[in-house]
């Protein structure tokens, strides 16, 4: 376990350099000034290059670049304020500084990402499984059939539609917001409850015909016929044998699509104006505020890279054929 953990940060480390070399590198091929951003409507050559200055945009990309990754973990000193680590910069919109703002937004991404996850994995693999049990009848004839209607269901388009439906023509529910679970977990629920479904819609399409194939590809094992052979009940076989052995192609697939999850989640904070990272870096991009925009990119990858490390530790607990070594 401990050789599979080194060799998979080393690994991240690498994926997170060349990550933050694109983004970094692809920002100063906008042809845009962000020391504009800084400088105002009554902007003079002279504030122009005090602020190129100040922000450090008179060096080179690559010395930028360099100055930049070496102030992520030992601070410094902007004119702006002190910046300690990990000192991701001070917004070129709103002299913000990064790290707090991306703590600020990080537990609204968080629910929601989660969420959804939860409500697609319930609902996903549940209706799956009782798809592949019920092999053949009408069950797994509307299941099969809602899962392929589902899954072309986009999040800009489902979205609109359940706010007319729900929120502003019959007052079901309540507007979607953010409240923190800490302050009242009742209206944290309601607030997210919408975009958690609809977040999970195409998700749970996908997870209904994955789970449905791998289970019957499982009934059909020599083991869980073994078992049925000896006269233990369907119910136990399904949930003893079967089960277990489905769930491993489904943490593959789930760990790949926690980068998809994040990226869902970016256009649904926008549809249903929810202030989290994904917002934050939409708003990055169209001020070209780099500080911001490379904070977001290389605080999500790292979030990616640890989910999938977890993902992959998961292996050795469902099915012990699996040495992470």
């Amino acid at each position: 376990m401990l050789r599979f953990l080194v060799r998979r940060t080393l690994g991240a480390v690498v994926i997170l350099l060349f990550i933050s070399a694109f983004t970094f590198f692809l920002f100063f091929a906008i042809p845009h000034d962000p020391a504009l951003l800084s400088c105002g409507k009554n902007c003079t050559p002279d504030n122009l290059r005090t602020i190129h200055h100040n922000l450090g945009l008179d060096h080179p990309v690559p010395v930028q670049y360099y100055h930049y990754m070496v102030r992520i973990f030992t601070g410094h000193r902007f004119s702006t304020g002190n910046c300690p680590a990990p000192c991701f910069g001070y917004s070129f919109a709103n002299s913000e500084p990064v790290w707090p703002t991306l703590m600020d937004r990080l537990p609204t991404t968080l629910s929601l990402a989660l969420g959804a996850m939860v409500v697609f994995l319930l609902f996903g693999l549940g209706t799956g499984m009782l798809a592949a049990w019920k092999r053949g009848t009408t069950v797994d004839k509307v299941f099969s059939s809602a899962s392929l209607v589902l899954s072309s269901m986009q999040i800009y388009f489902v979205g609109p539609i359940v706010l007319a439906l729900l929120v502003y023509n019959n007052h079901i529910l309540d507007q979607p917001k953010y409240v923190p679970f800490t302050d009242n977990p009742l209206s944290w629920f309601n607030g997210l409850l919408i975009p958690w479904c609809v977040l999970s819609i195409l998700f749970t399409a996908n997870y209904t015909r994955m789970s449905r194939s791998t289970m019957i590809e499982q009934l059909q094992e020599e083991h869980v016929r073994t078992a049925r052979a000896k006269g233990m009940s369907s119910a136990y076989v399904f949930f003893r044998y079967a089960w277990r052995g489905s769930l491993i192609p489904i943490v593959t697939i789930l760990g790949i699509d926690l980068g998809s999850l994040l990226g869902g989640a970016m256009i649904t904070e926008y549809t249903f104006q929810l202030a989290g990272l994904g917002r934050l870096a939409i708003d990055s991009v169209t001020k070209t505020d780099l500080p911001m925009l490379m904070g977001v990119m290389l605080f999500s990858a790292a979030l990616i890279v640890l989910f999938n490390i977890l993902v992959d530790a998961a292996y050795a607990f469902i099915d012990p054929r699996v040495r992470l070594s």
